[in-house]
């Protein structure tokens, strides 16, 4: 990463002395003065731009997009549930991180975990502090609170999974354990110097870590929780579409600081990054409405706002490592399969995934990082010169299959776990109801 020395503008000493002689004492004094001084900070103000920046549209990403986004799914009398669940969730998390996620994640350990007291509650970091994170070029506060939204969504999307029918107190204990037992391991294995890292697997924004972590989990939390009351027998429709189409789009302005902003520089891989999650997202988009079109005889609104999100999950681990040519490919393909993911294999689950979290996020990210293993070749435009495909696909395969293993059995141990303290599902008169009112005592939509 660039870094760039910053310092005032150089008086003219010569004006301001009584003579030459001094003047010219006091510009060879200056070198010496000048190493007296403390050193400026090793950044570059372009790069830090752009990680505040990012930072901010991750945070879009989530409070409203993720929120508008699932709010739109439930039903009207469920809404604010939803809307509370992914605010308190996240809000939880960013604090979680701070005392320890961080520390866990980005300091030496194991395999899976590094020390959950080396930088706890950022013990060390100062305000000034630069060369304490692995990006050595950006502020440590700046790179901590840009990593705290990573946290913060991952946890966040498998809310989708169980909205409608879950306690309050079980989504904050569930999320608490989750996100030290599920998410951290997945991020230091990957990102903070663990084996999968190692390893070689490339996942550049969160393939794994985020979406195929997410995705399974919320599939294991729907089969745990159970299914809502009339599934499969009336139609629980989505309440406002519209809500939904406009969260979906905030997610894709804010997905560029996600994946762009993984590149931890405003330089020429955030701006592959950049236009990879444009293109991706397009060709995803069309993958869905085409095939929606031959197989239901009509493209939706919803179809393509869906193909939108599976797009952008499909290139997240790509995105700093393919080509323009990839990203199309990996985008329509992404989209293609996800119809399936949302339907087919959803009625063979048996699954009520209320948001189709396993069928977007966790389809979606299996693909995407399988595929990164290929078009992240050079000779496919990617920009790994001389990558095995059949050994990249072999490592991406490994990563897959152990973030499938490891977030099913953490999600399922720690669901019993939560069960077994507060209890699951809300009763039956409370679920007929609505948890805008059971839960929250308050309505969206006043009659």
């Amino acid at each position: 990463m660039r870094t760039q020395f910053f310092t005032g503008p150089r008086a003219r000493l010569g004006g301001l002395c009584p003579s030459p002689t001094l003047a010219g004492l006091a510009l060879a004094l200056l070198p010496l003065a000048a190493s007296a001084q403390p050193a400026a900070p090793a950044f570059d103000r372009g790069d830090v731009a752009w990680m505040l920046t990012s930072t901010l549209l991750v945070l879009m990403m989530v409070v409203p997009g993720l929120a508008l986004f699932y709010g739109g799914l439930v039903r009207a009398k469920n809404v604010l549930s939803v809307l509370s669940q992914v605010l308190v969730v996240f809000s939880l998390v960013l604090l979680l991180w701070v005392g320890y996620g961080y520390s866990a994640v980005f300091s030496e350990g194991n395999a899976l975990f590094g020390s959950f007291t080396r930088f706890a509650f950022l013990r060390g970091f100062t305000p000034d502090s630069v060369g304490r994170t692995p990006i050595a070029g950006l502020p440590d506060y700046l790179f901590v609170a840009f990593q705290s939204t990573f946290a913060g969504i991952t946890t966040a999307l498998i809310v989708g999974a169980f909205a409608e029918r879950i306690r309050f107190r079980a989504v904050l204990l569930f999320s608490a354990l989750w996100f030290t037992l599920g998410y951290l391991p997945m991020a230091h294995s990957v990102w903070g110097g663990g084996w999968l890292g190692v390893m070689g697997a490339i996942d550049f924004a969160g393939g794994t870590v985020v979406h195929i972590n997410a995705g399974v989990a919320g599939l294991v939390a729907a089969w745990f929780v159970g299914k809502r009351l009339g599934y499969g027998h009336v139609a629980l429709k989505p309440h406002n579409l519209p809500l939904t189409w406009l969260g979906a789009m905030l997610l894709w302005v804010g997905w560029f600081g996600f994946n762009a902003g993984s590149a931890a520089a405003a330089d020429s891989v955030a701006s592959l990054a950049f236009i990879n999650t444009l293109l991706a997202t397009a060709a995803a988009v069309l993958g869905w409405t085409l095939v929606e079109a031959v197989t239901k005889g009509h493209p939706s609104a919803l179809g393509a706002a869906s193909g939108a999100v599976a797009g952008l999950v499909g290139v997240t681990p790509a995105c700093g490592t393919v080509g323009p040519l990839g990203a199309i490919v990996i985008g329509l393909v992404t989209g293609m399969l996800c119809v399936w993911g949302v339907t087919g294999l959803k009625r063979l689950l048996r699954a009520d995934d209320t948001a189709d979290v396993f069928g977007v996020h966790g389809v979606g990210g299996i693909v995407g990082a399988l595929l990164t293993g290929v078009f992240s070749a050079q000779s496919l435009g990617g920009t790994k010169a001389g990558l095995d495909i059949a050994h990249q696909l072999w490592v991406q395969a490994v990563s897959v299959g152990f973030t499938v293993l490891w977030s099913a059995a953490v999600t399922a141990a720690v669901l019993l776990v939560v069960r077994a303290l507060v209890g699951l599902r809300v009763s039956e008169e409370a679920e007929r109801t609505g948890l805008d009112i059971s839960t929250h005592g308050e309505s969206a939509y006043e009659a």
